[in-house]
């Protein structure tokens, strides 16, 4: 089975960004950065599996590191949560800015879809694609709030109708961030779109760390718990909790090059979740998608736990497409509240 967005194995490099689309195909796009492109390549790798019609649409790999404003401004104050906080390219998520390019990748034209790269597809990604917009420019999972009301919008999956949406220009929005003219927070929860053009999605396009029968979209949200990190340091950005907290990582990048107090990547209490990156990590590595040595080498930068090999040669192979229910039915794990 092909994928477009990752077409050989890659062992040395950056995997390459597939740039515009030039045909108006419904087109998946999964932002990733260097730290996060194994998790990438499995992402595609599940959406072609995962659809009866995967040539009907197309999978393309967003790259920041194809994109130097990302890199340029790292170690700059971006304004964020009201705070001005510098910019670490290095940080698990710094690709977070570029879920808003589809639409320009796209030529402002038809449907594009963006995903997050530890977002794997155990559903049919054309059942999205087909769906009725209802107007909208775009839809999301909206999330009620915990502790006050009214909901978040999950950006980590969006469903988007690029023509409506010639207003997202990326560079320009992730310049102003460092001028302290837009706020991430605000971005992300994007408060200065016509909140009338912004539509609801069913939450299975997005379950969060959970699989059931009704999962369209496994997102494995919790950082600490993804399965192809399990044991390695932690290499998201802590600092943002406290002030004691920003004041400590910073002293240890300034004495050390980097936080070398740290914690660790714990197991996922769900088997199946790790079952299920395992599996596929492995059947893309069948597929010549990825290599062995691209792996051998996320495992020496710490991107992928360092017994990913062996996890691979044990691991139980997935049911066919056609009978995934059965692994989504079997019986859930308990999940830590």
């Amino acid at each position: 089975m092909e994928i477009r967005s990752c077409e050989r194995a890659f062992s040395n490099g950056p995997h390459p960004l597939y740039e515009k689309a030039t045909r108006l195909k419904p087109t998946v796009f999964i932002h990733t950065n260097h730290k996060q492109i194994t998790g990438a390549i499995v992402s595609a790798h599940s959406l072609k599996r995962g659809s009866a019609t995967p040539d009907a649409f197309d999978v393309k790999i967003i790259d920041i590191r194809n994109y130097s404003y990302f890199s340029e401004f790292n170690g700059q104050l971006y304004l964020r949560g009201g705070i001005m906080r510098p910019w670490l390219f290095e940080d698990l998520q710094s690709f977070t800015p570029s879920r808003f390019m589809p639409p320009e990748l796209m030529n402002y034209q038809g449907r594009a879809i963006v995903v997050d790269p530890d977002i794997f597809a155990v559903g049919d990604v054309m059942e999205l694609f087909n769906s009725d917009m209802e107007g909208k420019a775009v839809r999301l999972v909206l999330k009620k709030r915990r502790k006050e009301p009214g909901f978040d919008k999950m950006t980590s999956v969006m469903l988007m109708d690029c023509a409506k949406l010639t207003h997202w220009k990326v560079e320009e929005s992730f310049r102003k961030m460092f001028k302290g003219e837009l706020d991430y927070v605000d971005w992300l929860q994007m408060k200065a779109e016509d909140q009338d053009s912004i539509g609801n999605l069913s939450p299975e396009w997005n379950h969060f760390d959970i699989l059931t029968p009704e999962t369209k979209m496994l997102h494995t949200t919790r950082r600490m718990t993804q399965p192809w990190k399990t044991g390695l340091p932690i290499d998201f950005n802590t600092e943002l909790d406290s002030k004691l907290k920003r004041g400590f990582a910073s002293a240890q990048r300034k004495l050390f090059g980097t936080e070398i107090f740290c914690r660790r990547y714990k197991v996922n209490p769900d088997p199946r979740q790790e079952q299920l990156f395992f599996a596929l990590l492995k059947e893309c590595i069948e597929a010549g998608t990825i290599s062995e040595e691209m792996v051998r080498e996320e495992m020496k930068k710490n991107h992928v736990r360092h017994d990913a090999l062996k996890v691979i040669a044990k691991v139980k192979p997935l049911p066919p497409r056609e009978r995934m229910s059965e692994f989504l039915g079997s019986k859930p794990v308990p999940q830590p509240a």
